[in-house]
């Protein structure tokens, strides 16, 4: 009885921290403080580029301006609309994942990485690095104590047609000095793309 009351414990304290994770990371990339930590889904594009507010519990990524649009041989489009700094010493990629296609789109497990630390997880964009040429360094997407990327995760499998996906992937931040970074994801072109 012991064990199970003190793993119950255990859970639940692991629970709060993911759970404060996810807000403060999603806060991190400017997103809605309520409801926060719940994973953005798929969801239409109708409406959002023209300021409307999203469902409940998702965040839309500022739209203002594009910093790379890059297309895979699906026709499925990653946008990517932000890499911002922030004074914790993070940078937080946000965009879209487009499907303009007339199928839906499976999005591949490859996506999640190869790690096998966080396959328990679920559906995520741990395999998203940036490259620092200049630096020579490769930043990886950061994880929480529990090992779980910090990353849009546990969307649905697919994308519906004429539908995107929300993302945001939060790395450490590069030297201030560094105001480009290369960024790399499986089946899409690489990327430079401007750090703010």
């Amino acid at each position: 009885m012991k064990f199970r009351h003190v793993r119950n414990v255990r859970r639940a304290g692991a629970a709060a921290l993911l759970a404060s994770t996810l807000v403060f990371s999603v806060a991190a990339c400017g997103g809605d403080k309520e409801g926060s930590d719940k994973a953005p889904a798929a969801s239409s594009e109708s409406g959002k580029d023209k300021g409307e507010k999203a469902p409940e519990g998702e965040s839309l990524p500022d739209r203002s301006k594009t910093l790379a649009t890059l297309k895979n041989d699906k026709g499925v489009e990653m946008v990517v609309y932000s890499a911002k700094r922030d004074s914790g010493g993070f940078l937080t990629i946000s965009g879209d994942f487009k499907n303009p296609s007339s199928e839906d789109y499976t999005t591949p497990v490859v996506w999640s990485g190869q790690e096998e630390a966080i396959k328990g997880a679920g559906p995520s964009l741990a395999a998203m690095t940036l490259v620092d040429s200049v630096g020579k360094k490769r930043y990886y997407v950061l994880r929480d104590t529990d090992n779980r990327p910090l990353t849009t995760s546990n969307y649905t499998s697919s994308i519906e047609s004429g539908k995107s996906l929300n993302f945001f992937a939060q790395f450490p931040a590069p030297p201030n000095s560094t105001t480009k970074i290369d960024l790399q994801f499986p089946e899409f072109p690489n990327a430079t793309i401007e750090i703010s």
